[in-house]
């Protein structure tokens, strides 16, 4: 069930967001030549299920699928010390990231601080050749210098909404909403469940 927010417009349904992710692959393979050299490191809990959808994809493609992690980064985001109990994931990258071009995935590029926070994750882990960014929805509103290498739909909002994803995997239902935000609240990620 989702919270008590109102839903101003759905902006991608799930045949659209399917669409972009098949875009988005084919513009990750001719960028890098083929899958050969890349890996994916999807952000969780919705960059990670977009991850195994494009390392998917990419293999229905290439017919090679690429490596894939995820990556929790409770511990790396600058408000971390304003949540007494930060919900924790784990991070998972049964691979080096040495030398290789991790495709960092993320559901709604929005601030750029989520991205800030993976990229310190990320150098934590190794040393990537290059690190490229997929999201599925830029909404605006940067506040750090970081811009998307793929995008699967730019989505004008103001400070005052909040994009959100639902995926079928953890939700129960594919979608890219714009919903009211309270006063006084924070743009955030959709709860697990849609709860």
């Amino acid at each position: 069930m989702k919270d008590a927010y109102q839903v101003k417009s759905i902006v991608m349904d799930e045949s659209e967001i399917e669409r972009s992710l098949t875009r988005i692959a084919h513009q990750i393979l001719e960028a890098n030549h083929g899958a050969h050299e890349i890996v994916l490191v999807g952000i969780v809990t919705r960059g990670d299920v977009l991850a195994k959808r494009l390392a998917d994809k990419i293999a229905e493609i290439e017919g090679e699928q690429p490596p894939l992690g995820s990556l929790d980064i409770s511990f790396y985001r600058d408000d971390f010390l304003t949540y007494l109990s930060p919900e924790v994931h784990g991070t998972h990258i049964p691979f080096s990231l040495d030398g290789k071009t991790v495709v960092l995935i993320d559901d709604v590029l929005y601030t750029g601080r989520t991205i800030r926070a993976a990229l310190d994750a990320l150098m934590d882990l190794g040393r990537p050749a290059s690190i490229q960014l997929a999201v599925l929805v830029d909404r605006g509103h940067r506040e750090l210098p970081i811009r998307a290498d793929y995008v699967g739909k730019n989505v004008p909002s103001s400070r005052d909404e909040n994009v959100r994803l639902f995926l079928e995997e953890v939700d129960g239902t594919s979608a890219v909403e714009i919903l009211d935000m309270k006063p006084g609240d924070r743009a955030h990620a959709a709860p697990l469940g849609g709860e």
